[in-house]
């Protein structure tokens, strides 16, 4: 299903019946809704769970590539006001928690939950941008199968290569699938972001934190941080996963999903 906005077409992904409490998960970079299938369906039978492309990413159009974390929060309330949800939880993973972080500084009254999943507050550092430019050049020069290689190499732990190949497999594809365009506008979008940190104080829905306790992208210590700036957060270390947690130890997270939503009511 496709959603018609002024900078582009946005690809959603429903599973449920829309009479449901809502859930909307954001995925992270540069994968796209499908990163989510399995939750979706897992929560379709007393949810209603909506997935989506974020611009220049899946079957989203590129639009003109040039992205900021702002605009792809304006994507995400086009989403949730074009299927009917006028609140709901939001789960998003790496650069989805940072759009989700945005998002509930910018309008709180959306969020019933939040759900962040392998991510941080802080803005990126000076070298940590200077590695994103470093990215974009690679990519514009024609090597985005290299850039592909090295991410998955960093996102995922190391026993997931031999215990969850799919899942590695699935991600590279994606990646080498993604648009150049839509790449840069995303590594810029990320280099620019805000310093979220000093917001998440102001969070009062029910939140839960998890994180890979092999992320070497987003470590632990950064959840540490949300968690203890976040009243009444729960944080979920999730065993034998890197950054995709929900993908790499998809029982854990699931678990802790479920709990979350039941415990909270949501």
């Amino acid at each position: 299903m496709f959603l018609e906005t002024p900078s582009g077409r946005i690809a959603y992904q429903t599973f449920g019946e829309n009479r449901n409490k809502g859930i909307v998960f954001i995925h992270g970079f540069p994968f796209d809704k499908s990163m989510w299938d399995e939750q979706g369906k897992l929560l379709s039978s007393n949810h209603f769970a909506v997935t989506y492309d974020i611009r220049g990413h899946g079957e989203s159009e590129v639009g003109n590539g040039q992205y900021l974390i702002e605009f792809l929060v304006d994507d995400l309330f086009a989403v949730m006001d074009h299927v009917g949800l006028k609140k709901a939880v939001v789960c998003g993973l790496s650069m989805g928690g940072y759009i989700a972080l945005r998002g509930i500084d910018r309008e709180s009254s959306r969020f019933s939950g939040l759900i962040l999943c392998d991510t941080k507050s802080p803005a990126d550092t000076n070298a940590a941008k200077l590695n994103r430019a470093n990215q974009i050049k690679a990519i514009l020069s024609g090597k985005k199968s290299q850039f592909a290689e090295d991410q998955t190499k960093a996102l995922f732990a190391p026993e997931s290569f031999e215990q969850n190949k799919n899942a590695v497999d699935k991600i590279t594809a994606i990646i080498k699938s993604t648009k150049e365009t839509g790449l840069v506008g995303a590594l810029i979008a990320l280099a620019s972001r805000m310093d979220m940190t000093e917001s998440l104080e102001k969070i009062s829905v029910p939140t839960l934190i998890m994180v890979g306790d092999k992320d070497k992208v987003t470590p632990p210590s950064e959840a540490e941080t949300i968690h203890l700036k976040i009243e009444n957060s729960k944080l979920v270390l999730i065993h034998g996963a890197g950054h995709l947690s929900n993908l790499e130890n998809s029982k854990e997270f699931n678990s802790a999903l479920l709990d979350f939503l039941k415990q909270n009511s949501l």
